[in-house]
């Protein structure tokens, strides 16, 4: 069984506003087996951080790691050698920039989660919904005004992000063949969307009866209903429907805030993709349509941060990113530094991004018994979140269950 023994570490885990005394911490095969002061093992491979900062590895709640390009209709039409191909490369970036779970909403599948587990990719830990369920005409339906394929085309290809299915007992069908398949929870969408063609962001998504239906197939599963949601509207109905997790959330008011604390839900904001979407996406490829809706959402985005915040909504790290704008998924935490204490921001994706993703006490933390995902960092991130971007720059160290993946010459 391989040990590392990591000692003078300064621990940052989103639960105090400043770093830890050094401490030492033991890890074990794939998990940290004892956290304390003055540790040894005489089998360990002995690592002294030198008052580094030493963080669990991070989490990302809402990826999307086969969209390799943002025309996701283009996507969906790419043979699935290569989408499997492309995301590989997609999941070992994430990997380098201390990304070591993930949760993707809507593309991957089974065989990916597979793959990673069985280390033939080298990338984070997979939780997956396998494809998001949308109806005829909304998000993820990427046909157009005039295109002629059945949804049936798409049921079966890698590169895209979601399946249609229109009434109950086709939401229920749905909901079975993605959990039969490998899917951890499922996903809906339950409003219009930036990157679909047909589907103005006030577009109310699914009826009442089939999101309810959904919700039922989903707890009958014993796991839960993740929704894409923008408008406050959509969102109040969602969580009236039993939805425990909203994506996204831009235009949500104080009122729905409190409903959400209310029910136990959570939110997983993703500021970056609307930033980044701003900036490249037309350029990019994204199309003529999908850029004109960008700014329905963007800028109301920061702002539902505070709202959230004062209404002690749990929030949950997200990028959301498409294609070449995967770089930029560590720019999160900067973007929330605006609004949010960088404590907050950072327990985003540590703490509050395990209960998301259904793995506290797994990942998120150092406590003995967690897997051994471990990033450190150069700097005291709690002061300068910067620290947690530039493509792993500043972290010369990098394990994931147990096993050393990223390790500069000084270490």
């Amino acid at each position: 069984m391989t040990a590392i023994l990591l000692k003078n570490a300064r621990i940052v885990d989103g639960t105090q506003d400043r770093p830890s005394d050094a401490v030492d911490v033991l890890v074990e095969g794939h998990y940290v087996r004892e956290v304390g002061s003055a540790l040894a093992s005489g089998t360990a491979t002995v690592v002294d951080l030198g008052g580094r900062t030493l963080m669990p590895g991070l989490v990302d709640c809402h990826v999307h790691v086969i969209a390799s390009t943002p025309d996701l209709g283009a996507n969906a039409e790419l043979p699935n050698s290569l989408v499997a191909l492309r995301a590989a490369g997609i999941m070992n970036a994430m990997l380098m920039r201390g990304f070591t779970t993930v949760r993707d909403l809507g593309g991957a599948d089974h065989g990916l989660v597979q793959a990673v587990e069985e280390g033939a990719i080298a990338g984070p830990r997979l939780v997956i919904c396998g494809k998001a369920l949308s109806q005829t005409g909304g998000h993820t339906d990427y046909r157009g005004r005039n295109h002629s394929r059945s949804v049936a085309y798409y049921k079966d290809r890698l590169g895209t992000l979601g399946r249609v299915c229109d009434g109950v007992d086709e939401v229920r069908r749905a909901c079975r063949e993605e959990i039969k398949a490998g899917a951890q929870f499922i996903k809906l969408m339950a409003n219009g969307g930036v990157s679909s063609p047909t589907d103005p962001i006030a577009f109310l998504g699914f009826s009442r009866d089939e999101i309810l239906a959904a919700v039922e197939e989903a707890g009958n599963a014993q796991t839960y209903v993740a929704a894409h949601l923008y408008t406050d509207e959509a969102i109040r109905r969602a969580l009236e429907c039993g939805v425990v997790s909203i994506e996204h959330g831009n235009l949500v008011t104080a009122q729905t805030a409190a409903l959400i604390k209310e029910k136990g839900a959570f939110v997983v904001p993703t500021n970056v993709t609307f930033h980044r979407l701003a900036k490249d996406g037309a350029g990019l490829g994204l199309p003529p349509e999908s850029v004109a809706k960008i700014e329905d959402v963007r800028g109301a985005g920061l702002d539902a941060l505070t709202i959230l915040h004062e209404a002690g909504v749990t929030m949950g790290y997200g990028s959301d990113l498409l294609g070449e704008m995967h770089a930029f998924q560590s720019d999160e935490f900067v973007l929330r530094g605006e609004r949010l204490p960088a404590m907050d921001v950072i327990r985003s994706a540590l703490g509050d991004a395990a209960r998301i993703v259904g793995m506290e006490g797994l990942v998120g933390t150092l406590a003995p018994g967690a897997f051994a995902d471990l990033v450190v960092v150069d700097g005291d991130p709690l002061a300068d979140l910067s620290l947690l971007t530039g493509q792993g720059r500043h972290m010369p160290l990098i394990i994931k269950d147990g096993a050393v993946v990223k390790q500069s010459e000084r270490f």
